[in-house]
């Protein structure tokens, strides 16, 4: 069901533990309204991927995620053959017609190999199949230009045709929700077949909300004091500024050692949850944000 507002859909994301801003709350309002898909750049760890995920709870559609990597191919994200069990299951009607005393239908067998059941799914074609869907196409910076292009067939027609068994087609297209980091452009042609939004870090009320409401263990006094130490690390120079996941780490790690509050020797000492870079370590250590 498509909630009738963006306000609509906002509350219905944080009813599943998403707390959207207005802007992207709106974007996917309108490509659930549209049915266009969502194309969401923004740094790491600022909640793209989450929002998919959360949209699809929201709406109560199936979720299906493709997570690209250079060198991904049509077979790896589409479907394959499960040769195997071909295998097994010619050689068990070859045995059988042995056995009769019979000499196997080769047409027939031949058939009987590419059927259904030997079809092994991968996220594009399960996308198809599953109706309603939100169907997550997650860093679609990291895959190569032939697969965008590959991508591109697939979402204008919401359709394949496997040679062996003809057109599959979605009952209902699914929701294409497209993220990407930006360690490389896209292409304009993929971009101008999708609404786009790019994902800011939250303020710094929203990142204390989000931390209250992943984390409701957590004091609120640790919660503002991660969410502020944080908001102030983005201001400095880093090689990578953390996220509201990397936030989230951070805030798990503390409390699990107990913290309610964020004490400066405790936080330098846990700067492992949410800075990945020695560099990065040693820049916000001189800077200490905690003491701000």
């Amino acid at each position: 069901m498509i909630p009738a507002t963006p306000a609509a859909l906002a509350e219905a994301l944080a009813g599943v533990g998403y707390l959207a801003d207005d802007g992207l709350a709106t974007a996917g309002h309108l490509a659930l309204k549209l049915g266009r898909p969502l194309f969401l750049e923004g740094d790491a760890g600022v909640g793209k991927t989450a929002f998919a995920q959360a949209l699809a709870s929201a709406t109560g559609a199936h979720f299906v995620r493709l997570q690209c990597y250079e060198g991904l191919d049509a077979a790896q994200a589409l479907y394959d053959w499960d040769f195997p069990r071909q295998i097994l299951h010619l050689r068990t009607v070859e045995a059988a017609a042995a056995a009769a005393g019979d000499k196997p239908d080769t047409a027939a067998l031949e058939a009987s190999l590419y059927d259904r059941r030997f079809l092994v799914a991968r996220p594009l074609l399960q996308a198809l199949e599953l109706s309603p869907c939100v169907l997550l196409v997650d860093e679609i910076d990291r895959a190569d230009d032939e697969f965008e292009a590959f991508l591109l067939e697939i979402l204008a027609d919401a359709a394949i045709t496997i040679p062996e068994l003809g057109r599959i087609a979605a009952e209902t297209p699914p929701l294409t929700v497209l993220t990407s980091n930006r360690t490389r452009e896209v292409h304009d042609a993929l971009k101008r077949r999708c609404l786009y939004h790019w994902v800011e870090h939250p303020s710094f009320a929203r990142e204390v909300a989000i931390i209250r409401s992943r984390l409701p263990e957590v004091t609120d006094r640790l919660a503002a004091d991660v969410a502020g130490a944080v908001q102030r690390m983005r201001e400095l120079d880093l090689i990578k500024s953390p996220g509201v996941a990397e936030a989230l780490d951070w805030t798990s790690a503390l409390a699990a050692l107990g913290a309610r509050e964020l004490d400066p020797d405790l936080a330098a000492a846990t700067l492992g949850a949410v800075l990945k870079y020695r560099e990065d370590a040693e820049r916000v250590k001189a800077a200490a944000p905690w003491r701000s």
